[in-house]
């Protein structure tokens, strides 16, 4: 019979709610000394706003992406050094893509409500260990202190790989190697951008890889948006020197601008 493997002394955090106020204890807390521009912001800087403590990754696609505790955090960052300061309102203006999972690797992980333990992958894939002797095999003797807890909610952030039966099945130190920063784990891909103005949508018709996002920026002192002619998404309203992102799947969109229905314009992503 297969023997799960149990950790008991991991502190259990029940709501993801908790996790977060975990994490916001541990970031520093001293005022700003000044905030940057969101138009200054590169692939891979860390940011946060100077109301709230969570702190986000700021990826090539354009979004930014939450970590959900300071576990999670320091599989990446030793510290909190690099992190830049936004103010509220532009903070609000980078949207949310998601949430960081655990740096391949570096510790293992379970849920609240299962004691199965996992190692994890590149991408967010986890795959279970059926037995102590593999988890030992893999993280020596103290294998037990290498577990965290992840509440159930962000569970479904990570992918379901298959079962590691032999421990030559999993090098965790390569996959630490590997996994040289978030963006090249999660595959972010470079945004790619369509200028609203009044004359259109440029470009107007678009072809993009599919996954990649489309970053919608209005140069118009006129109010623009763009809306899909199916109603299934919206910019809503872009005034000057607005945007919003949106990540496209294969499929081809077409859509036309909120205020001029006459103006359209389509995207094929494949």
């Amino acid at each position: 019979m297969t023997k799960r493997l149990t950790f008991f002394s991991v502190l259990s955090v029940t709501i993801a709610l908790a996790f977060t106020i975990l994490f916001a204890q541990a970031v520093p807390q001293a005022n700003a000394t000044a905030t940057v521009d969101p138009s200054d912001l590169q692939a891979g800087d860390l940011i946060r706003g100077e109301g709230f403590s969570a702190v986000y990754y700021y990826g090539a696609d354009g979004f930014r992406y939450v970590f959900p505790n300071s576990k999670a955090y320091f599989t990446w960052y030793d510290n909190f050094d690099d992190v830049l300061w936004l103010t509220d309102s532009d903070m609000s203006t980078v949207q949310i893509g998601g949430n960081v999972t655990y740096k391949p690797g570096v510790r293992m992980i379970k849920i609240n409500s299962d004691p199965t333990v996992y190692v994890v992958e590149a991408g967010g894939v986890i795959r279970s260990i059926p037995s102590e002797s593999v988890a030992t095999a893999l993280y020596g003797s103290n294998w037990n202190t290498m577990i965290d807890d992840v509440p159930d909610g962000f569970f479904s952030n990570y992918t379901m790989g298959s079962t590691i039966e032999f421990a030559s099945q999993y090098d965790a130190s390569a996959e630490e190697a590997d996994a040289f920063d978030i963006g090249s784990d999660r595959d972010l891909q470079i945004y790619t951008i369509v200028t609203v103005s009044d004359s259109g949508f440029s470009p107007s018709s678009l072809n993009i890889e599919a996954g990649t996002s489309v970053r919608f920026v209005s140069d118009s002192a006129e109010k623009h948006g763009a809306s899909a002619d199916d109603g299934s998404w919206g910019t809503g309203t872009l005034n000057e020197g607005g945007h919003f992102t949106r990540n496209f799947e294969a499929g081809t969109y077409t859509y036309h601008d909120k205020y001029d229905s006459a103006v359209t314009a389509t995207i094929t992503a494949q």
